[in-house]
């Protein structure tokens, strides 16, 4: 959830400034498609490990959670300070990481939701995409800088929630199936309204030649709602 802190630092460039890069979503979209077509990658060098060696994914699933942290600060410091011929190769590993650290999680989806389940969470964010659009962009001040206080204060509790859940699982107590649907539901409706911010607030951050910074806090966003999606579906499997 490394969005938490991109999401908080450019709400708080935002409240600031007029729009500054109104060419800047449109600069970034290629790169965001590009981190997406990275991580499906990942997640099938992931999916590949845990087939054919499973006792080597735990371990080199923490080597790349930590890895994963480390690039994610590096690469945003450099996409910043327009640094791009060091944050385009910091961010295409970031991606390729992240597809690897979401492997496990597929390979739940494959044999619970199976591959619909995954393909209607991918669609999903197509959705989201194709409505944040034009609901963000035409937002007005008041309402743009409501939504996305709303939306930054809803994204942490959600963050302590699931510190929460790792911490039970480690003592071996797991969230039951309807809390399950409940926390992945509220992750999913907070990252649309993610998805909404983001077209408000970006071209209210980085200028048009900031576009890596921008495709960084639009990739997180379509993540992290393509997992509580499949978190969802599969929750609401289970409880069948």
């Amino acid at each position: 959830m490394s969005s938490t802190s991109n999401f908080q630092e450019a709400i708080r460039e935002a409240r600031s400034s007029a729009i500054v890069g109104p060419n800047v979503i449109r600069n970034a979209l290629p790169f965001v498609g590009g981190g997406l077509l990275l991580t499906a990658v990942g997640s099938w060098g992931g999916l590949g490990v845990i087939a054919t060696a499973p006792q080597l994914f735990m371990p080199t699933f923490i080597v790349a959670i930590i890895a994963e942290l480390v690039l994610f600060f590096v690469a945003q410091g450099a996409a910043r300070k327009g640094n791009n011929g060091l944050a385009l190769p910091l961010l295409a590993t970031y991606s390729l990481l992240s597809g690897y650290t979401l492997s496990g999680l597929i390979y739940v989806a494959l044999n619970t939701v199976g591959i619909i389940g995954i393909i209607i969470a991918a669609g999903g964010c197509g959705i989201t995409f194709m409505a944040a659009s034009p609901i963000g962009s035409n937002l007005s001040e008041r309402d743009g800088f409501a939504l996305a206080k709303t939306v930054q204060l809803g994204i942490i509790a959600l963050l302590v929630v699931l510190v929460l859940q790792l911490v039970f699982s480690l003592f071996g107590v797991f969230t039951p199936t309807f809390l399950e649907i409940a926390i992945s539901g509220i992750g999913v409706v907070l990252f649309v309204g993610a998805a909404v911010v983001d077209f408000f607030v970006l071209p209210r951050t980085y200028r048009d030649d900031q576009y890596l910074s921008a495709a960084l806090s639009m990739y997180l966003t379509y993540i992290n709602l393509f997992i509580f999606i499949l978190r969802l579906l599969i929750a609401l499997n289970r409880s069948r």
